[in-house]
């Protein structure tokens, strides 16, 4: 009775705070460019002045050190925010457009407008990085924003929700945490903007929400991103790029190697350079560069997938401590349950192939990824990938790297996701652009009105 009671109050809790602000976007303060530059100052302030305690809080969730934190979450996330701060008011302003003969002699112009209520839902993998970066989309574009983080990572969400509740406005921003049904309750309200960051299933939950009150949604998912290797490939350089970002946060990253296509010419030559790589970076909690898995669920998941037959290295794992050594598959079929769905974790299995035909063909029978990459030094090569792979965003010749460019879009296609972000298309994400048409008065022609003739319309036909 009590849980059913507390439920029904938190219901009404949210409902509550939606309204408030609805209601304070409706004062039109928000929409204030400096009080937009203003917010985003503060917030860059905050996080600088309690950067040591976000270190901390992400060292307990995952026993990730300063130094990947920073690299992975930390600055990504400062570099949005100061790209916002020098671009804002470029990118606010009207942009003029051409008008056609037919409407001569009016103006036409593009008016970016903000478009309210927003509710940002957070993935757990990179706590930070994934829950504020789109939260500063929000600010930038002038909404009010609901910020729900992901509930796996206990300590940073808490530190999050404290220093955002403490130091704004909650009419104007306000985190709230929780499990599924504090989700499904903040889902349960109309808002007119949804950004969720997390799997597809869960994807299609939200999307599924937001249609009863047509709500914009962008769906950041996931998918099975391929790597593949070609012959003329600059193999140790490109393995060298490949193991760093495949480790990096042990493999929890959407974007990075799910899996691995090699021809067998250079299949041999290729593992020997990745066990080569993998022990010369010497991967521990202890040296700084590896992370614990997120939980033991997540755990147990990625270690089913180790088909030990096919372990060509590593394969080792604790579970006390949550942690999965960096593991390579070989003799990987398309059958095994590694290839089912996304790994999401220190894994990578190896399949080889024959033709570049085959390997594109592996590609497109799965999903759309949400990334694919190319390593690969001939131009039509390169060509071909780019014009036949469908894929959200990649890169050729380097692994996860497009991420820190904040002038490339980010975001999924298909079955990994919809919308984009990070710099301008954060902005333009959490905004309407409003088309506008500004006539004079002083000059009116009869050529649109009734009475319409041959003539009229040959004129209509021409100016158009």
């Amino acid at each position: 009775m009590n849980t059913i009671t507390s439920e029904i109050d938190f219901e009404k809790e949210v409902a509550q705070l939606v309204k408030n602000q609805r209601r304070y976007f409706k004062t039109n303060v928000t929409k204030s460019i400096d009080f937009r530059l203003e917010q985003l100052k503060k917030l860059k302030k905050l996080l600088v002045e309690h950067e040591d305690e976000l270190h901390q809080a992400i060292f307990n969730d995952f026993g990730k050190s300063k130094y990947e934190n920073q690299l992975t979450e930390i600055y990504p996330l400062f570099d949005e925010i100061d790209t916002a701060i020098k671009n804002l008011r470029k990118w606010a302003k009207p942009k003029s457009v051409k008008t056609n003969l037919l409407n001569f002699p009016a103006k036409s112009y593009i008016v970016p407008e903000p478009l309210g209520v927003t509710l940002v839902i957070g993935a757990w993998n990179f706590p930070y990085n994934l829950s504020l970066t789109p939260m500063v989309g929000s600010m930038m574009a002038g909404n009010t924003t609901i910020l729900k983080p992901s509930e796996l990572p206990v300590e940073t969400s808490k530190i999050m929700a404290r220093l955002i509740n403490e130091n704004f406005d909650p009419y104007y921003l306000r985190v709230v945490e929780g499990g599924i049904p504090e989700t499904t309750a903040l889902l349960n309200q109309r808002y007119d903007k949804i950004f969720f960051t997390g799997s597809p299933n869960v994807g299609k939950i939200v999307n599924k929400a937001a249609a009863p009150h047509l709500t914009n949604v962008t769906l950041e998912l996931g998918g099975k991103n391929p790597v593949i290797f070609t012959e003329d490939a600059s193999l140790k350089v490109s393995v060298k790029r490949m193991i760093w970002a495949k480790f990096v946060n042990s493999g929890q990253f959407c974007i990075t190697a799910d899996y691995v296509l090699i021809p067998k010419s250079i299949q041999r030559e290729f593992l020997e350079l990745a066990v080569e790589e993998i022990k010369k970076h010497n991967f521990s909690l202890e040296n700084h560069n590896y992370v614990r898995i997120i939980n033991e669920r997540n755990f147990d998941r990625v270690v089913s997938l180790i088909d030990q037959d096919k372990v060509y290295y590593g394969g080792t794992y604790s579970r006390e401590e949550r942690i999965i050594s960096p593991t390579i598959m070989h003799n990987v079929s398309l059958d095994d349950a590694i290839m089912q769905d996304e790994v999401f974790g220190p894994i990578l299995p190896v399949i080889t192939y024959d033709t570049l035909d085959e390997a594109f063909d592996i590609v497109k029978n799965f999903e759309k990824p949400l990334s694919a990459y190319l390593f690969s030094n001939d131009a039509a090569t390169k060509e071909r990938f780019l014009r036949e792979v469908p894929f959200g965003s990649g890169g050729i010749n380097d692994v996860v790297m497009q991420i820190s460019n904040p002038n490339l879009p980010f975001g999924g296609v298909g079955n990994s996701g919809m919308g984009r972000y990070h710099g301008k298309f954060s902005f333009e994400c959490f905004s309407h652009f409003k088309g506008v048409l500004d006539k004079p008065t002083a000059i009116e022609t009869n050529l649109k009105y009734y009475g319409y003739s041959e003539k009229q319309m040959k004129i209509i036909k021409k100016l158009s």
